[in-house]
């Protein structure tokens, strides 16, 4: 790579952050500016013709052993740095700072006071809304910095020493949920580092087709393609890409599809010219393989590896011999994964099991949107020609609705009402509840822990943690929803074993929850395809699809008093899926789908997740 080039790109030295690429995607998208992400262990000597370095975030903590490590070289580059949360630790420790675990937690919202003038918050105002997901903080200020930001849970929240061209942030500007976060990297990228900013969404598709062609050479190509935004995508990409005689699109029904879906699918992947079109109902052979499962990494990696199977399967019957999968991998399926140095794994995606990961090492996979988020993905899409149905289509995941029913051992129910008991009794010996509520003028009715765990992510790592349940005494209007939001911010951070927070719509009286064994069934898998139907076409009489980014309905092994199963509804307003917030829906939308849930489903429980992502990933398992 040419030095020109490396002086207008931005290298990120990857701490293993759930947030990662985002601050690539922002970069690129908001300041045109051309970026890198390396290891964060990358030798000073390779770095010092890049235009700026940023540290990223990490599921470590700064103290523990085998935590990420910079070559402190770096430090000595005339090259601008920034720091952000874990990576902000990194240059406090170096310059003589203190970096401590203070016992409070954040996730979440926060407010942040600008403290003085700096290159860093340019043109932005003073009071600002920032993301947090830190358990450490820097409690002592390196010699030479000064700090320039705070909040009330953090004192230090933003620092900076512009003679030496450093600065730390304890937030993440890269997530949406920061107000003005694309405007402070703006700042760094182009103001303090002086990137002119040449990067456009129009090269990178561009880059994207060559690199098809480059990868694929002689080669015939098999894609999954679900239907969803991504894989139709890369089926689109593909197609422009290569001659079409070389690209075989598969679609598979798992029997854990939506309602009507493999029909719609079928019809629009027809409609957008596709020649080599297979399809298989293979619904008995997924539902057989899950028939006793009850663990959910166990069900993710049975259906990945089903669909390699199907796929090789095919390539048999075609005769083909040298042949790559093609994949609408997008960038949160990998780093939830684990699949960088140093991140956590959050969940095994279906397109990252281990028959997936070998395939990757013997060469035998193509993502071409791996990079990607799903914002830039539909940009791709338009730029391609797609129609907006399934452009703006709602995410959809490759197990489908198999990672929305939520299955139980027996064994596991016994430990889980064990602990939710045992968590339930030691919240309410401390009280917290009831005043975080009252804080937010939710006048609350009472609360249960729900003896059902879900995958969560709290400062970058992974969590396995019990649900709250609260019912509340007014009617959960709009404007309740969000006062309650908050509420769920703050409960789950100063509640350790909490990761959600569920409002109970129905029933209305305090029921004491049970939970019990279940694995997927076919009639119970029914249920829930009715109930995500009826979710999906309120939402669209109503003209709320396209405000929503994706509604997972979420069907759990528990039952509440006489009401059985437990639905919860599971509304997500997010761009790029790293982070998320539950999106407060209209009292009429509620009351019309609990009535028709009670035609469909006869006396069943509904719950709305008013989880932010972190701490409660968008889907439960």
């Amino acid at each position: 790579m040419s030095s020109e080039l490396k002086g207008e790109s931005i290298v990120i030295l990857d701490n293993g952050g759930q947030f990662t690429h985002l601050i690539a995607n922002s970069l690129r998208r908001f300041s045109q500016v051309r970026t890198e992400i390396r290891v964060a262990d990358t030798p000073a000597e390779e770095l010092e013709e890049y235009g700026g370095i940023i540290l990223s975030g990490s599921p470590y903590s700064i103290y523990e052993e085998d935590s990420p490590q910079v070559d402190n070289k770096i430090f000595n580059l005339p090259v601008p740095i920034l720091g952000l949360c874990y990576g902000m630790h990194q240059i406090a420790l170096h310059y003589g700072g203190k970096v401590k675990r203070t016992g409070r937690r954040e996730y979440g919202y926060a407010r942040l006071k600008v403290r003085t003038r700096d290159p860093i918050f340019k043109g932005l105002p003073r009071s600002q809304r920032v993301w947090m997901s830190h358990g450490d903080s820097v409690t002592s200020l390196p010699e030479g910095f000064r700090v320039i930001g705070s909040t009330s849970g953090c004192p230090i929240a933003a620092f900076s020493d512009p003679v030496r061209r450093r600065w730390g942030l304890q937030f993440h500007p890269e997530v949406e949920d920061t107000r003005w976060g694309d405007d402070i990297l703006f700042n760094f990228a182009r103001v303090i580092c002086g990137l002119e900013g040449r990067w456009t969404v129009e090269n990178f598709t561009d880059m994207i087709l060559k690199n098809i062609r480059e990868e694929v050479g002689e080669k015939e190509v098999l894609s999954l393609v679900s239907g969803g935004v991504d894989s139709t995508v890369v089926a689109a990409l593909l197609l422009r890409a290569l001659p079409p005689e070389k690209v075989y699109s598969i679609h598979i029904n798992t029997g854990l599809m939506r309602k009507n879906e493999s029909e719609e699918v079928i019809v629009a992947l027809k409609a957008l010219g596709i020649k080599n079109l297979i399809y298989r109902d293979r619904s008995d052979l997924f539902l057989k393989r899950l028939e006793g499962v009850h663990d959910p990494e166990e069900k993710r990696k049975i259906i990945g590896e089903l669909f390699v199977e199907l796929v090789e399967e095919e390539a048999r019957r075609l005769n083909l011999e040298d042949w790559l999968l093609a994949q609408g991998t997008l960038y949160p399926d990998t780093i939830e994964s684990g699949a960088t140095k140093y991140s956590d794994v959050i969940k095994t995606h279906h397109n990252r099991v281990n028959i997936i990961l070998r395939m990757i090492e013997e060469g035998r996979v193509i993502e071409p949107v791996h990079e990607l988020y799903k914002a830039e993905v539909r940009e791709v899409g338009r730029a391609l020609g797609l129609p907006e149905e399934i452009v703006e289509r709602h995410p959809f995941p490759g197990p489908g609705l198999g990672i929305r029913y939520l299955c139980l051992s027996e064994e596991k129910a016994e430990e889980y009402w064990r602990e939710a008991h045992r968590a339930e009794e030691g919240i309410r010996e401390g009280g917290r509840v009831e005043d975080i509520f009252d804080s937010h003028k939710v006048r609350l009715k009472g609360y249960r822990v729900l003896p059902i765990k879900s995958v969560g992510v709290k400062g970058d790592a992974r969590s396995y943690d019990l649900p709250l349940a609260v019912w509340i005494e007014d009617a959960p209007t709009v404007r309740m929803q969000r006062r309650m939001k908050l509420a769920a911010t703050e409960i789950t951070g100063v509640l350790p074993e909490i990761n959600r927070v569920v409002l109970i719509l129905s029933p209305d009286e305090i029921g004491e929850p049970e939970n019990y064994p279940v694995y997927i069934k076919r009639e119970r898998v029914e249920l829930l395809r009715e109930l995500d139907w009826v979710v999906t076409e309120n939402l669209k009489s109503m003209n709320l699809y396209r405000r929503i980014w994706q509604f997972p309905t979420i069907i759990t092994p528990v039952r509440i008093g006489e009401s059985d199963p437990l639905i919860v509804l599971r509304p997500i307003k997010s761009k790029r899926a790293m982070t998320a917030e539950s999106y407060p829906l209209p009292l009429r939308f509620l009351r019309k789908v609990l009535k028709s849930f009670e035609r469909v489903g006869g006396r069943i429980a509904v719950g709305l997740d008013l989880t932010s992502k972190p701490p409660g990933t968008i889907e439960w398992e």
